[in-house]
């Protein structure tokens, strides 16, 4: 019986180096977004309201003469709870609670603390977010990308150069991972309104990550 001789070739093996990269690029705040917040209390719901309503219009009124653009307040939570107290495991209603929180974009950020006291002065009870964040964020975000393709190169360059292989390296895949919006939160206490509320900005912090193949 004849049998034809076939030759085995081996397999086709990928030469790949995959490496991540990653950029940062720290940027200075352009504004601040406040959550001011106004919390009322009354046995019934209208005497709730009503205190709410003159407190946070005066609040706003506040906002206003420091020049900030009314645009720039917008509400963005208001509720109406009713208040149960427990007494000997046994629920006893009392009262309803009325919460209203605006957001305030201010730019100059220099002017936190000086909102914040104005803000409390004429009534408001909580300071629930304090939140930096910049514009033009996508410049930034161009700059920690371009660091991150250049330090997954220097990643595989090193790869290659410490296990001897071919330092001339293609890139086959390049995956830019997902892109996480770089904000900066602060939080605060209430303070004595005699004291000027201290508020730092710091700066932010942009992310780049990029997962990079080599072929070699």
């Amino acid at each position: 019986m004849y049998y034809a001789s076939v030759s085995q070739q081996p397999p086709h093996v990928s030469r790949v180096i995959a490496v991540t990269g990653n950029g940062e690029v720290m940027a200075t705040p352009s504004y601040v977004q406040l959550q001011i917040e106004v919390h009322s209390r009354g046995k019934n719901v209208q005497d709730a309201q009503q205190e709410n309503t003159i407190v946070m219009n005066r609040v706003i009124q506040s906002l206003l003469a420091l020049h900030i653009p009314r645009e720039n307040i917008q509400t963005a939570v208001y509720t109406i709870s009713p208040i149960y107290d427990y007494e000997d495991g046994k629920q006893i209603f009392n009262g309803y609670e009325v919460s209203n929180a605006i957001t305030v974009k201010v730019t100059d950020t220099s002017r936190i603390g000086k909102i914040i006291d104005t803000a409390v002065d004429n009534g408001a009870n909580r300071i629930s977010s304090i939140q930096f964040d910049i514009d033009n964020e996508d410049a930034y975000y161009q700059q920690a990308l371009s660091l991150a393709l250049h330090n997954a190169q220097m990643k595989a360059k090193t790869i290659a150069e410490t296990m001897h292989l071919p330092v001339q390296l293609q890139p086959i895949e390049i995956v830019e991972e997902h892109k996480n919006r770089p904000v900066l939160y602060r939080s605060m206490a209430m303070t004595d309104s005699a004291i000027s509320t201290p508020i730092e900005q710091g700066q932010i912090a942009v992310h780049a990550t990029v997962r990079v193949k080599f072929q070699y």
